[in-house]
């Protein structure tokens, strides 16, 4: 959503349905050696005296005003309900890639501290109605768009966070680590990271029944905006076919209002060549408008996984992700271990099938799920030191591996814990004793 909202202010040639075709087949996936690694990390923005108070949008505009002077290797960008979202820089290593976010992290954390303000690790806002913060051609036709399959897309604008991890494509050649698999695998072993991840239970300070309300919302966007394609042996002929047949979002046109039209694919677009024939910077824009779990933009963009609790929780999706996907032997045992998963998807694409409703649902309470997430923890906790990982890092994920995964838990299950342990406290306050004092 920190994609580039620019307007069309000059004619551009227009482009034909095989121009588009050609042109995602062709930049969609860049193959090659897995040699870079990102990550994006977004962040609700919070009161740090108390996070349930609401943040008024002039706060918020002038603590941002002085995070833009502060210098950062990352690219800063701001969500449309005044998330801020840092993303890093493509690195050569695992370890290059925490170094350059953890810093910048921590001069913008310095800078929002002195305004009271923190960044806060949920993938869902546990109390806050969405709320635009952002004005923007871009942002108002968004919404126009998502409000007609209901209040989901208010909430996946305005209320949600994520960690999102970027892998190279892979090898045009077959293998563990070429292109065709890695694409399977992520669309499979998201699930498994969606359900480890879990980090949002809440929504309006109360259980929302899905330990990941941030994948429900995504869900409920719906297929053609949210959904991924189906899944086949040619992903670029997959990809191609899927921004064809995926709705514009909005016609763009200077500094807006933007047209904001029903039901109108991008194939249908360059066939009419209504309201006006598309260009080639309509398709790069179209192509930022569709949020599937994986998307192909060069590399892979793993956008499934809840924003993490803590400072540093984002680096362990950063490090178990990048393991499974950049180290030959662990990328074999992952592809192994998942396999069997693809069964529960009965060819749905994600995220609506039965593998990724379950995932967002109850997490690593499905026994099955719990069992690839340890073989994957275990491949992964191998694999770190061949990338490099310092002990710092793997001792952080094997601490995870212990205190959810080994325990089929997940941090969402924490916060569902307190709510409970506060619930509790709060009935015995208000119950009678039958002439007892109640304990305070």
């Amino acid at each position: 959503m920190s994609d580039s909202a620019g307007g069309c202010t000059q004619p551009h040639p227009a482009v034909t349905e095989a121009e588009v075709d050609a042109l995602v087949r062709g930049i969609c996936f860049k193959t090659g050696p897995p040699r870079r690694l990102g990550v994006e990390v977004e962040w609700l923005v919070h009161e740090l005296r108390d996070p349930r108070l609401p943040v008024s949008p002039e706060r918020l505009k002038a603590a941002y005003a002085a995070v833009r002077t502060v210098p950062l290797r990352s690219t800063l960008t701001f969500e449309p309900g005044g998330q801020l979202e840092l993303s890093s820089p493509p690195a050569a290593s695992l370890m290059e890639c925490v170094g350059t976010v953890s810093a910048d992290l921590d001069a913008v954390r310095a800078v929002l501290r002195r305004d009271g303000l923190a960044l806060v690790g949920l993938g869902h806002d546990p109390w806050h109605m969405p709320r635009r913060f952002l004005r923007e051609p871009r942002y108002d036709a968004m919404e126009a768009c998502l409000d007609r399959t209901g209040p989901a897309g208010r909430a996946m604008m305005c209320t949600s966070a994520s960690v999102q991890v970027c892998v190279d494509a892979g090898y045009e050649e077959p293998g563990s680590l070429g292109h065709v698999r890695r694409w399977w695998l992520a669309h499979q072993l998201g699930a498994v990271l969606v359900a480890v991840f879990a980090n949002s239970p809440l929504a309006g300070g109360r259980p929302t029944g899905w330990l990941s309300t941030r994948q429900l919302r995504w869900a409920q966007i719906g297929t053609a905006r949210a959904g991924g394609p189906v899944l086949d042996a040619d992903p670029r002929a997959a990809w191609a076919r899927h921004v064809l047949d995926a709705p514009v979002m909005c016609v763009r046109d200077g500094d807006g209002p933007w047209q904001v039209p029903q039901g109108l694919t991008f194939r249908e677009w360059t066939r009419s060549g209504m309201p006006r024939p598309p260009t080639w910077e309509d398709l790069d824009y179209h192509a930022t408008t569709l949020f599937p779990p994986v998307r192909p933009r060069g590399h892979l963009e793993l956008r499934m996984i809840d924003a993490q609790p803590g400072d540093d929780g984002w680096i362990v999706p950063l490090a178990v992700t990048a393991a499974l996907f950049d180290d030959p032997e662990a990328a074999e045992t992952a592809y192994r271990t998942v396999k069997p998963l693809a069964e529960r998807t009965h060819g749905i694409p994600a995220p609506h099938n039965p593998l990724w409703w379950d995932a967002a649902r109850v997490g690593l309470a499905d026994p099955e799920l719990r069992e690839v997430a340890a073989a994957c923890f275990e491949a992964a906790l191998r694999a770190l030191p061949r990338l490099g990982a310092v002990g710092e890092i793997v001792d952080a994920v094997e601490a995870y591996r212990d205190r959810y995964v080994a325990r089929g838990r997940c941090p969402a299950d924490d916060t569902l814990d307190e709510l409970r342990t506060t619930a509790r406290a709060g009935h015995a306050r208000t119950t009678p004793t039958h002439g007892k004092e109640a304990p305070s």
